[in-house]
């Protein structure tokens, strides 16, 4: 007697629609992984090269404005005025010139006190200054705020509104992305004490060096920019005296927004334009 096997359609199509939804669901897997490569592709390399590339032609912009070349004033060891780097006494006015205070009539001190008075006032988020930091091999426009899509994203340093301008008497602020969109503020970790930072304005150049590094702290710790800049979250970091500091911060660890690194510099001298 023969068996006639019988076959159940019911069955087969659940197998094949088995089949079409773990190839439908493995298309879909495959999509969202390329799309998600191509977002990080967009990130990490497209956006730093599109920033980097405006941030090098504000700063010949702002080159050729000044009527200056690529090589940047006053570097390691120039001949600028030399500038205390901390002071006994109460710091001058915000718009008073640091090693202003030579006799009234002699032209160095004229020359002195006109080119930190004349520190700019910046539009808000257009470029007006350069920084350069040599151990980093870096030198990228500032700009005024800190707003990511007006300034930081456009691979420009950013300067905290409220905080004095360069070469002024109390704490001159800055910002910038440690990665993506030209992440100039990449290395910043790797500054020792004594490295350089140079600020070129229209008027003059102002050499800072570094002198304290905050390597965490908390978002929120607002202190660490103020005119004698101080962490309230880590109180051992930070300074108690009147000066002329420079501050630069970014976000830590790489690739995270979670925490703040901080570092901290003194001004060592002013050269005029």
């Amino acid at each position: 007697m023969v068996r006639v096997r019988v076959v159940r359609h019911s069955g087969l199509r659940r197998r094949a629609l088995r089949r079409r939804a773990l190839w439908g669901g493995g298309e879909v897997l495959v999509t969202v992984g390329v799309v998600l490569l191509l977002l990080v592709v967009h990130q990490v390399w497209w956006t730093n090269r599109e920033a980097r590339a405006g941030a090098d032609r504000e700063v010949r912009a702002l080159e050729r404005a000044w009527g200056g070349g690529g090589g940047g004033g006053g570097g390691d060891g120039d001949s600028g005025t030399a500038v205390p780097a901390t002071s006994a006494t109460p710091v001058p006015s915000p718009d008073s010139a640091p090693g202003s205070s030579g006799s009234a009539g002699s032209s160095a001190g004229t020359g002195r006190r006109s080119a930190a008075e004349s520190s700019p006032t910046p539009d808000w988020s257009r470029a007006y200054a350069i920084l350069t930091i040599p151990r980093l091999h870096l030198r990228v426009p500032v700009a005024e705020g800190v707003s990511k899509s007006g300034v930081l994203n456009k691979g420009y340093v950013g300067h905290y509104p409220g905080t004095q301008q360069p070469g002024q008497a109390g704490n001159f602020a800055l910002a910038g992305h440690r990665n993506t969109h030209g992440e100039p503020f990449r290395y910043v970790n790797r500054l020792a004490r004594g490295d350089t930072v140079r600020v070129e304005t229209r008027s003059a150049t102002y050499t800072y060096a570094v002198d304290r590094t905050l390597p965490q702290t908390a978002a929120h710790d607002g202190s660490v920019v103020r005119p004698i800049p101080r962490s309230t979250v880590r109180p051992g970091h930070g300074y108690t005296e009147p000066g002329y500091y420079l501050t630069l911060t970014t976000c830590t660890p790489e690739y995270t927004s979670k925490y703040r690194l901080v570092v901290w510099g003194k001004l060592v001298s002013m050269r005029p334009r």
